[in-house]
């Protein structure tokens, strides 16, 4: 249950790392682009305009995402990160704040380099906040006697299998690319009450939410509130900082 208009309220947040992401690929004139997890689809048309002669693929496994990137003109489909191979002219594939979500990713990597073309692109962002406070507030809270039965097969409880930059390096320099790495962490600067469960409402806490019913929902985040508020104080002048840390990865399959 992703919300698109949740989604879409943070994002110029959201977007600064895509543009980072996307501004190191180096391809000129890709055959096919993948957005592989578009979401709502208003990033999925800086791919169009950065390359307009090459097709466009959208994905998402969410069919919320996917109705809105639609009714936003993306011919968007639903489909997993699981479920997907490249097609044989993929040359450029970019999966922006999507892999921390398949805890199968580090092996699926390897072998989407593989059906890639010589000289393809793989560029990937995972956030690398997933021991930050805001998400231990959550598990702890969802590790309660109240809670944990209601939310123990949501999969909050797990923690979040990313690797660091030099763990994507090596396993994309181990499938026979060249690999730009690195990680970032940006002071996101919020506004409003709550503003951190507003952000991870639209993210982090998806899990919680499709697993609990209205009444529920509204107990949890009632008990979540104080938790952040207090790891993430409000500032004299009203405004709130949440340090976001994410990891980038960009990889140029080289030539056979």
């Amino acid at each position: 249950m992703w919300d698109p208009e949740k989604y879409r309220s943070f994002g110029d947040h959201r977007s600064r790392p895509f543009f980072e992401l996307v501004a190191r690929i180096d391809a000129e004139k890709p055959r096919r682009v993948v957005d592989l997890g578009c979401g709502p689809g208003q990033l999925t048309g800086v791919l169009a305009q950065r390359w307009p002669e090459a097709r466009i693929d959208a994905f998402d496994s969410s069919p919320e995402m996917v109705a809105a990137a639609r009714a936003s003109g993306i011919d968007a489909e639903v489909r997993s990160a699981e479920e997907w191979q490249p097609a044989p002219d993929t040359d450029v594939v970019v999966t922006n704040a999507v892999l921390q979500w398949v805890p199968t990713h580090t092996a699926l990597l390897p072998q989407w380099v593989a059906a890639l073309p010589s000289g393809a692109w793989l560029a990937l962002q995972v956030p690398g906040n997933f021991d930050a406070p805001s998400h231990v507030a959550i598990r702890e809270l969802a590790a309660r006697d109240e809670w944990r039965p209601r939310l123990e097969s949501s999969g909050i409880l797990q923690p979040r299998d990313v690797l660091d930059p030099s763990g994507y390096a090596t396993l994309l320099t181990a499938a026979g690319c060249t690999v730009d790495a690195w990680e970032t962490t940006y002071l996101q600067r919020l506004t409003g009450t709550d503003p951190v469960l507003e952000w991870v409402t639209g993210t982090a806490l998806r899990p919680v939410r499709s697993a609990l019913d209205d009444e529920a929902w509204a107990e949890f985040t009632a008990q979540l509130a104080p938790l952040l508020r207090a790891a993430y104080p409000q500032r004299a002048d009203g405004t709130t900082w949440l340090p976001f840390r994410r990891v980038f990865a960009v990889a140029h399959k080289s030539g056979d």
